[in-house]
Formats: structure tokens, C-alpha cells, sequence
């Protein structure tokens, strides 16, 4: 008998861990509860009524395939190993599968599991499954980790090219269920979302493939035109799938090489974009590895921990709630806290004005992010905002700041996402949508006035980089 642990890694296809250990006989699929560790790494309730909603799908899926899915809850992670060592006991398995993650306490937890099973003489495989390459696997000629994105992609490129590494098929019935299935909780306590939330993101690997396929069909051409437009639909939305492991990366590479006969770094712009991006992803867990210190709350850039950080409570809550006097940046907090999600040009640019603009420490939005997302995730959100913050690796350089003014006429001309998201400001038109303030009409709107002047404060963090000298 055969025990396959899965986390966020919820599919039945393309699955490394489960595909080898029904290969080696009957299986049984667990999956742990652990609401504490997930309050801890300041998981959001929609993601976690997500990842739980897709646990629902699974077990259904698992159930015509007579595979049993045991769900256990545990305090934290760190009662893990002897959970899982017990039920390995109950069900008579000499063998535990489970896919690698990343994060540095992950990777303790899952050490910790693979010693307690080896020690009571039952083996432990493990997978590289949310990737496409080990982490370490493609290092400098120097043989170090890369610092920079493009030197990182080039090798990467060049290795797809020699070796693309295939989907695994779907994964074969058993003759029989070998013992009883557990229910799946339909919400948890403290991880709930909306009903209209949960209409926003369908769960399932159906679902997820339903979404690739139509990004595939109707949006890739235009991505590399549209990907920075949050008025229209031109993204792939399927980065909560990703975070979920409902979708694999590999099938997401595979469908977008369908999209462009074949071709990894030339032919269709929309597809070749779109594979880039899926590389930002590889780079970043990759440098979560690499660089354990991204973990642990720490500026990739060690010298970086020296930014005199402004403490403005009444500017970290207006950021947060969409109060800042900016169209456009309130407009994308208003989407994040009613949908769980925010388009990623708005994601740099709400980073770069908490950071540059109100010089508030990158943790603090960090944290918000991960507590509102349902595609939070560690590398990728701490990548993001390390760059945004000029802190991290291949980041932004500290002279380089968005004006949200600017970025709004540009990436909504119309105002079409601002009036979806502010309604208190559809009545204006033109540029007065993205300046109300000068619109002349502030009075006659509940609409609160800009908290900075972008000008004084563009300055005042460009003396305050500018004074660590060489190393920002």
C-alpha cells in the first residue's frame, strides 16, 4: 500500500507524487488540516476556502477512481510526521510520496517527515512537481544561483529546448477502494469566503482547465498587447490554479507551445510573453531556496536593511483600504478586498507606492497581500515586492518610481476599471477620473483628497536611497 501526502498539489494529472505512487500499487491520498500554521504565514480565508473547495473536488474525482482521501487535522506542522506515521500504521503503508515545496519552513516540515518514516524503516519519496527544474539545478558558469532574471531565463530557455519536460498522464483506477474515505470540511472556522467570492473562482481541475483553455483560445494572442490593461480581460487569471497546484506548470508550458507550433522564445508575442512570466515564476521559488534568508522576513539585498522605514500607521491604513486619494491605486485595493485578486500591473504599482511614495516598510504590504490573495504565495509575492521596493533580486533600481497618475491615463485611458471599482466616480469624465482633485468637482464627490504630494515624496525617497551610498 502506497500513502501519497497532497498539499498544494490538488490535482489528478500531471501529478508527480500520485502518478508514482499508483504506479507502485494500490494508493491512499492524505491531506492535513492545519489552520494554525496557516494563520501563522498569514494565509488568506478566501485562499484557504479555495484550497479547501478543491479538496471537495478531489475527493470527489479520487472517489470514482476508488482511491480513499483520509484528511487529518493537526495543530501544526510540526505534528506532521507522527500524523502521518500513524496513518501509515492504520492502513498497513510501507511507502509515503508527497511533491516538494519550498518555503524554508516547508522544507523543514518535510525533512522532518522524511526522517521520522526512514527511521521507522518505511520509505519516503519525494518529487520535484511545482516546477520545471529543481531548485539548483541551473546555476551561474561560477556555480552559484542567478541574481538576474534574463541571465536566469537564457538557461533556462536553452534547457526546454534540449529536454522539455513532458505531462504525466492522468492517473489509473483501482479495483477497489483498500479502506473508508474521510468527509471534507465544507468551510473552516476563521477561513471562509463570500458566496460571491466563491462565484469568482470556481474550484476543480475542470474549472482550471476550462480557464486555460479559453486564455488559450481568446486571450494569449492579444497577452502581450493587453497583459498591463486592468480594464479589460487580457490576463490568464489562473495564477489562484498555479498557487493551488489544481493546474500544473508544465501543463500551462505545454498549452502555450500548442498556442505557438512549438516555440518557446520566438513566434506569437502573446504566447512568448506569457512563457516569460511562467519563468518569473520558476526564478522566484528558485531564489527562495537559494536564498533562505527571503524566508525570514529579510531583504534579499542584505545592505537594503538599512532603509530608515517611515512608521505612518494612518498611511499604511489608507494603502490598505483604499483611501489614499489616488483613482487608480484605491480602485486596485477595492479589487483585491472584494475578489481576492489584484491584476499585477496594479500589484507593482500599489507596492511602489507603499514603499517609495509613503517609505513604509515592503513587509507591511507583504503581509497585506498574503492575508487578501488567493494566489498568495511566498516566492512570488515576496519576489514581487522586493522588487518593487528595490530590495531584492533584479530589482527595480531606487530612482525608478511609478506616478500613479501618469500609469493610470496610460493602462486605463478611459477610467473603465477606476468607475468599476470607485462609483462615487463615474460621473467623471476624461482625465478628471484619474485627478479628481482637479476636477474642480472635489466637494460635490465623497472621494478623499491625495494623502502625499507625489513630487515632494519621489524626492524624499530618492535622498533617503541615495544616502546608503553605493550599496542601493
Amino acid at each position: 500500500m502506497q500513502l501519497c501526502w497532497l498539499r498544494n498539489d490538488l490535482r489528478l494529472s500531471d501529478n508527480h507524487a500520485l502518478w508514482h505512487a499508483r504506479e507502485q500499487g494500490p494508493v491512499v491520498v492524505v491531506c492535513l488540516l492545519c489552520p494554525t500554521t496557516w494563520q501563522e504565514h498569514a494565509d488568506a480565508p478566501i485562499k484557504m476556502d479555495f484550497w479547501l473547495r478543491n479538496l471537495a473536488s478531489l475527493s470527489h474525482d479520487l472517489q470514482a477512481l476508488n482511491i480513499p482521501l483520509r484528511v487529518l487535522e493537526v495543530p501544526d506542522w510540526q505534528d506532521a510526521p507522527e500524523a502521518l506515521l500513524q496513518l501509515a500504521d492504520e492502513i498497513g503503508s510501507n511507502g509515503l510520496h508527497f511533491n516538494d515545496e519550498y518555503g524554508i519552513h516547508e522544507q523543514q516540515r518535510d525533512d522532518a517527515v522524511a526522517a521520522t518514516f526512514e527511521r521507522a524503516g518505511r520509505s519516503c519519496q519525494r518529487y520535484t512537481d511545482q516546477l520545471l527544474f529543481e531548485p539548483g539545478s541551473l546555476l551561474t558558469q561560477a556555480g552559484s544561483m542567478f541574481k538576474v532574471y534574463s541571465q536566469f531565463r537564457r538557461l533556462a530557455y536553452r534547457e526546454l529546448h534540449r529536454s522539455c519536460p513532458p505531462c504525466l498522464p492522468r492517473i489509473a483506477a483501482q479495483d477497489q477502494a483498500p479502506c473508508a474515505s474521510d468527509p471534507v470540511p465544507t468551510e473552516l472556522a476563521d477561513f471562509r469566503a463570500s458566496d460571491s467570492q466563491r462565484a469568482l473562482w470556481p474550484a476543480g481541475e475542470a474549472a482550471a482547465a476550462e480557464r486555460l483553455s479559453l486564455f488559450c483560445e481568446q486571450i494569449m494572442a492579444d497577452y502581450d498587447a493587453q497583459r498591463d490593461r486592468p480594464d479589460v480581460d487580457g490576463t490568464s487569471r489562473l495564477s489562484a490554479y498555479l498557487t493551488g497546484g489544481v493546474l500544473s506548470v508544465r501543463q500551462c508550458l505545454h498549452a502555450a507551445l500548442t498556442c505557438n507550433q512549438g516555440e518557446f522564445d520566438s513566434g506569437q508575442a502573446g504566447a512568448v510573453s506569457w512563457i516569460n512570466e511562467l519563468l518569473w515564476r520558476e526564478f522566484y521559488k528558485h531564489i527562495l531556496v537559494c536564498y533562505p534568508r527571503v524566508s525570514r522576513h529579510r531583504a534579499f539585498r542584505p545592505e537594503m536593511d538599512a532603509v530608515p522605514w517611515r512608521n505612518d500607521p494612518a498611511g499604511l491604513q489608507a494603502w490598505q483600504h483604499g483611501k489614499t486619494g489616488f483613482p487608480i491605486l484605491d480602485a486596485a485595493m477595492r479589487q483585491l478586498l472584494a475578489t481576492g485578486w489584484m491584476h499585477n500591473r496594479l500589484r507593482m504599482l500599489s507596492a511602489m507606492f507603499l514603499t517609495k511614495n509613503l517609505l513604509i516598510d515592503w513587509r507591511e504590504g507583504e503581509r497585506w497581500f498574503m492575508q487578501h490573495l488567493i494566489d498568495g504565495d511566498l516566492a512570488a509575492n515576496n519576489g514581487g515586492w522586493q522588487w518593487s521596493a528595490s530590495t531584492g533580486t533584479d530589482a527595480a533600481p531606487y530612482f525608478r518610481i511609478f506616478n500613479p497618475l501618469t500609469q493610470s491615463e496610460r493602462f486605463d485611458p478611459q477610467g473603465d476599471f477606476i468607475r468599476q471599482w470607485l462609483p462615487e466616480l463615474a460621473g467623471l469624465t476624461g482625465k478628471q477620473i484619474h485627478q479628481p482633485i482637479k476636477a474642480d468637482l472635489f466637494n460635490a464627490i465623497d472621494y478623499p483628497a491625495a494623502i502625499v504630494d507625489l513630487k515632494q515624496t519621489r524626492q524624499r525617497a530618492l535622498e533617503t536611497f541615495k544616502s546608503l551610498g553605493d550599496s542601493a
